[in-house]
């Protein structure tokens, strides 16, 4: 059965808070098996049958809200989208090296021509973007603390709702599961 992998907004964030027990307990009762956490920030490992990532997402969020009471936001990849994200290279390896940080934003759908001019004008000599399928990397120089862009600056700008995580670890989610 394939593998699939669960990012989830608005987990343990502010008021929000979600045990990972409770979150592994409601992801097998929603019929998947296998089910993981990793770290305690909505990352969710799990088996299905199902084959269409987006009728997960649609159909894990509204499960959710209906458990939890607010709407969390959804986004799935395969193992082999997981693996691919991993290996892209975004960036020259001297931009990486003395960068502070690199995100890496799950979005809701492919970005539009319009919206990827729109994220282009959000660059800085601190912050810089490259889109790939539905993910977005960011290039963070400086403390991101620093910037002036975040995930609600995103949404807002470009209209894609995402949930970002840093690089690491999603490198750390696809050595452990993606072997």
């Amino acid at each position: 059965m394939p593998r699939y992998f669960a990012f989830l907004r608005a987990i343990n964030v502010g008021s929000r808070t979600v045990k990972m027990d409770q979150l592994r307990l409601l992801f097998g009762s929603f019929g998947f098996s296998g089910v993981e956490t990793f770290i305690a920030s909505g990352n969710v490992i799990f088996h299905s049958a199902a084959q269409d990532t987006r009728k997960l997402e649609v159909s894990i969020a509204r499960q959710l809200e209906t458990a939890f009471g607010f709407e969390v936001a959804v986004f799935v990849r395969s193992e082999s989208e997981l693996r691919k994200i991993v290996a892209y290279k975004p960036f020259p390896s001297e931009l990486l090296r003395e960068a502070k940080a690199l995100n890496v934003a799950f979005l809701a759908d492919y970005p539009t021509a319009k919206q990827n001019v729109t994220l282009h004008q959000l660059k800085s000599d601190i912050d810089d973007f490259v889109v790939h399928d539905r993910e977005m990397y960011w290039l963070c120089r400086e403390k991101q603390s620093d910037s002036k862009f975040s995930n609600a600056v995103f949404e807002k700008a470009v209209g894609i709702k995402a949930t970002f995580r840093g690089m690491a670890t999603v490198q750390k989610l696809a050595a452990k599961y993606c072997v």
